[in-house]
């Protein structure tokens, strides 16, 4: 009886060896993978979207989640700590970052352009000048026949009706994005509007919005909005765009060419924020986005993985970046940012 017991014991206790070396590998990989929790941004969601899917098939450990709340919800959850990385077009201010206590690093990902989107049925191209475009958005043009729309459009049949305004209802990247650039523009538009991520409009007949979406579907559902959107928005949503005036007069269109022709004079500083408010060429309204990582992070396995998901994104991930619309951070930058990621995220 001892004898059969021993040998029992011996078969049991092999087995139990065998099966633990069998799974070995599977618990390695359930130790090491890592969910990172971003939200910020709509003006990017297509595009981490799209990240998020990618790395995956490279990198099945990695899992990312990303919710668009708005640039301001953005910046708010990264000061709060509640998210792995924050997104926001409009760049923190250096208030902002002096409260996130495990310090911050702005990481550029993406440009693109914000469109000027409308509904006026029968009027499939529309041209707004410097003049016209802060004077409508600060409320000095009320009527879509007026003359100063009229001026721009010559031959063009606008309608008499009143313009409707579609605005976002949340803090915006997007929206610090358009305001800039007419405050850049227009003395009376940045006195009395101003450059902001939640101005407050003082324009009749007011829509609001959550997000690009939702400014977006109000455009496209109401005759005689005006409204604005990142681009990649306005081309799913089959929007019209109009073509807005830039520094040299010319009348451009919003593209992935010209928002890069216009970007391609920027210059990032060691911080790498940068506001573009009045660009030189190409289409006037363009922005850059940026992901906003700690500096100190709970754990090494939680900063590791944040530097793995940075380091894609600079460089595998920018190749989606053309696909969706959206302009690549240039080489030069990508390499400065990496060496600043990769030494100071622990």
């Amino acid at each position: 009886m001892t004898f059969l017991s021993t040998i029992l014991n011996r078969v049991v206790a092999t087995s139990v060896i065998t099966g633990a070396v069998a799974l070995s590998p599977m618990l390695s990989a359930i130790a090491q993978a890592q969910t990172l929790n971003g939200a910020g941004a709509t003006f990017p969601a297509p595009l981490y979207e799209r990240y998020a899917r990618e790395i995956r098939k490279k990198h099945p450990e990695m899992k990312v989640n990303y919710q668009s709340i708005g640039s301001g919800g953005g910046i708010r959850q990264t000061i709060a700590g509640t998210v792995d990385f924050g997104a926001s077009d409009a760049a923190m201010k250096d208030d902002e970052i002096a409260k996130v206590k495990n310090g911050v690093i702005l990481v550029p990902t993406a440009g693109g352009a914000v469109s000027v989107v409308y509904n006026l049925p029968g009027v499939n191209k529309l041209r707004l000048s410097r003049a016209t475009l802060p004077a409508i958005f600060s409320g000095q043009i009320k009527n879509w026949n007026d003359a100063k729309i009229k001026a721009d459009n010559p031959g063009v049949n606008l309608p008499s009706n009143p313009i409707r305004f579609a605005v976002r209802a949340d803090g915006s990247g997007t929206t610090f994005i358009f305001t800039n650039h007419l405050s850049s523009i227009s003395g009376y538009f940045k006195g009395r509007i101003g450059a902001n991520t939640a101005p407050k409009w003082t324009l009749p007949n007011v829509l609001r919005g959550k997000g690009n979406p939702g400014v977006a579907a109000l455009v496209r559902s109401t005759p005689g909005a005006i409204g604005y959107v990142e681009y990649d928005y306005a081309t799913k949503n089959n929007l019209k765009s109009a073509e807005l005036q830039n520094k040299k007069g010319e009348f451009v269109a919003p593209s992935l060419a010209t928002a890069n022709l216009a970007l391609s004079a920027v210059r990032f500083p060691d911080n790498y924020r940068v506001f573009v408010g009045d660009p030189g060429q190409g289409y006037p309204i363009v922005g850059l986005t940026w992901m906003m990582v700690y500096k100190q992070y709970s754990t090494p396995a939680k900063a590791e993985a944040v530097k793995k998901w940075i380091n894609w994104v600079l460089t595998d991930g920018q190749q989606y970046n053309d696909d969706l619309n959206y302009t690549k951070i240039p080489g030069d930058v990508v390499k400065r940012v990496l060496q600043t990621v990769n030494s100071t995220v622990k």
